[in-house]
């Protein structure tokens, strides 16, 4: 019985997660989804970036975008940062791991254009360049984050979303930013091209 105890304390303590995220950040759920959706019909992109287990989250995210979350329907530009070994390992070799992210956003971001920032804690000096160099471009920022934000929440401006899990846990992190990028994706569809 004990380890179906630990797997329904599980399945309560991301049920909990869940609702306590929904209760604080709906409306901003709604309005992250309006700022791509605006970059979208823009014909500009959304540039994920994440590290770990948020850029395995980063990369599903746009492929959603780029292929189909429910219907089928036109892909949608966004890339992922750091799922190309090549750059990533000659950046951190020739620079250092914190420019992994903001090397790239240099080359390839345009005004216009929306970082998406996904991390369970926050603390990233990669993710923090990568913010400071989309700002650099006139690049809008949307943050998933988790409990210890605080280095990503500093960076942020007025206008810009930040999405913060209320949790310690960072698998209860991990399966809320899962949901919350599922929203995304069902909320731009819906907008472009109906239920």
């Amino acid at each position: 019985m004990e380890l179906e105890d630990r797997i329904v304390n599980l399945f309560h303590n991301s049920m909990d997660t869940n609702a306590h995220t929904i209760e604080q950040y709906t409306p901003l759920i709604a309005h992250a989804s309006e700022l791509m959706l605006a970059t979208l019909a823009s014909e500009l992109k959304i540039i994920c970036v994440g590290n770990g287990g948020s850029l395995a989250l980063a990369q599903h995210f746009s492929s959603l975008l780029l292929s189909r979350f429910r219907h089928e329907r036109p892909g949608l530009p966004a890339i992922t940062l750091g799922t190309d070994g090549a750059a990533l390992t000659g950046i951190a070799e020739e620079n250092s791991f914190s420019e992994v992210y903001s090397k790239q956003i240099r080359a390839i971001g345009q005004p216009g254009d929306i970082l998406l920032v996904i991390s369970n804690q926050g603390r990233s000096n990669s993710l923090v360049q990568a913010i400071q160099s989309a700002h650099d471009r006139d690049m809008s920022v949307i943050a998933i984050t988790g409990h210890d934000n605080s280095n990503i929440s500093a960076l942020l401006r007025p206008d810009e979303v930040e999405i913060c899990v209320p949790s310690n846990d960072n698998a209860m992190i991990y399966s809320a930013h899962l949901l919350i990028l599922h929203c995304l994706c069902d909320l731009i569809e819906y907008q472009l091209f109906g239920a």
